[in-house]
């Protein structure tokens, strides 16, 4: 029969055993594992991210509370950042554009009135109710004889890299010294009827059954509306039309009810400038909703501004060589837009200029220029779920790509600016939106 030892050694190993076992439990609760930096969570999403695993992604976050980086991947890499540009083109406008838009720039005497374009891209614009410009030349063609000249401009009628087969989408009209009507066919049908706006000489026109759309032909000015437009409730659909810096001068011929001569003679005599509408009216649109023919007139309108010369490429040298020299990762920037894959910029790039912005003009100018999340603009339909706007950016997309670059606060109440750029996905860019959004949401609450 078994019996318990009572020997003094036997006892005092018992009681230290116990006396361990008690130690390593007291110990083990409370050990505590570290939790993780906001760096390694952030870092975390990224990396288990399924949607964005596909493609390439760049992400930098600077606290302008703090004035410091606090988190960076692929900063330094370059990405397509399609309408992303605009803020580019944006910034350029807020520094060498002044309250008002140049409309156009004249020399006029007893007998004649000689004026050239600035680019301004609001004359008889759809979005723009602004009559200005017009009733001032009709004031001049009532005793005088106009001369018009365009030898200030060296634009073609479609930027470097532009798509050529989307010549018939209203996102890509044709560049012009004088724009007029937006250079787009609006073709609209209510329960007034059908009106075709501007009422310009349509080389032909004609009915088509199989096509919901109204449709040009690549090379001229002849359209092919669906046969059943007549029935339809509403419609609305506004198409670039061809050869537009030639069909303008005829449109304002017709308004004017004057003839206009073109010249190639530049004036030789000091020039006076017209203004027409506040700039941030326009500005607001192009930003909010990513107006690709506002952005590259406007940026052409800078050029005319600096140096009387209507180039992309001589205002993006000027910009970029100036107020832009400091950037850390000079950009590839090709166009006013960002409709061209040249254009090449950095998640570093973008968040400098960010800064930059911010330090010169007032945060609500700014905001206010912006989309707001669960707002307006482009973003309206994103971040909903929350009480107030955190979010106001430009969102930039075309296939493959879908990047939002702009200034975010925090739940906090702390200011950031951010640069999340998505690169050659093969996903849907609704996909890759909801989970930029996402993602976006839980680093508001993060900080």
């Amino acid at each position: 029969m078994w019996r318990y030892n009572h020997s003094p050694i036997v006892l005092l190993r018992l009681v230290s055993v116990i006396m361990c076992a008690f130690w390593l439990i007291s110990c083990g609760t409370s050990i505590k594992i570290p939790e993780q930096s906001f760096e390694q969570k952030l870092s975390t999403m990224l990396d288990t991210s399924s949607v964005l695993s596909t493609g390439f992604t760049g992400l930098v976050l600077y606290d302008l509370d703090e004035k410091k980086v606090i988190f960076r991947r692929n900063e330094s890499r370059y990405f397509v950042p399609a309408s992303n540009t605009k803020l580019f083109t944006l910034y350029a406008c807020l520094r060498i554009l002044g309250d008002s838009i140049p409309a156009l720039r004249y020399v006029e005497t007893d007998t004649s009135f000689t004026f050239r374009g600035t680019g301004d891209p609001t004359l008889l614009h759809p979005y723009f109710s602004e009559s200005k410009t017009l009733d001032f030349l009709k004031s001049k063609a009532t005793n005088k004889k106009l001369y018009y000249f365009d030898g200030h401009s060296s634009i073609k009628h479609y930027g470097r890299g532009w798509m050529w087969d989307d010549y018939n989408d209203y996102y890509q009209a044709e560049l012009t010294p004088f724009p007029m009507f937006g250079n787009v066919l609006l073709i609209r049908k209510d329960s007034f009827g059908l009106k075709v706006s501007p009422d310009m000489s349509i080389e032909k026109m004609v009915k088509k059954s199989g096509i919901k759309r109204v449709r040009r032909n690549i090379e001229n000015n002849h359209f092919e509306f669906p046969d059943g437009l007549d029935t339809m409730a509403t419609f609305e659909q506004e198409v670039p039309y061809k050869n537009a810096s030639k069909i303008n001068i005829d449109l304002l011929e017709k308004l004017l009810e004057t003839k206009i001569i073109s010249i190639g003679t530049r004036m030789t005599k000091k020039t006076k400038t017209l203004y027409s509408i506040p700039s941030d009216s326009v500005f607001r649109r192009m930003m909010q909703v990513s107006d690709n023919m506002l952005a590259e007139h406007l940026l052409l309108l800078c050029g005319a501004t600096l140096k009387d010369t209507i180039s992309i490429e001589f205002s993006v040298d000027t910009v970029t060589s100036s107020v832009l020299s400091d950037l850390s990762h000079k950009p590839v920037w090709v166009d006013g837009s960002g409709l061209s894959r040249y254009n090449l910029f950095t998640p570093m790039s973008i968040v400098t200029l960010l800064q930059k912005m911010y330090r010169e003009y007032p945060e609500d100018k700014l905001f206010s220029l912006l989309a707001e999340g669960g707002g307006h603009g482009t973003l309206n339909g994103m971040f909903k779920e929350n009480k107030a706007p955190f979010i106001y950016a430009k969102s930039g997309s075309m296939s493959g790509v879908y990047n939002l670059s702009g200034y975010m606060v925090t739940s906090s109440g702390k200011r950031l600016i951010f640069s999340f750029m998505n690169n050659n996905f093969n996903t849907p860019v609704s996909k890759v939106r909801k989970e930029v959004a996402q993602i976006l949401n839980k680093i508001s609450e993060m900080e």
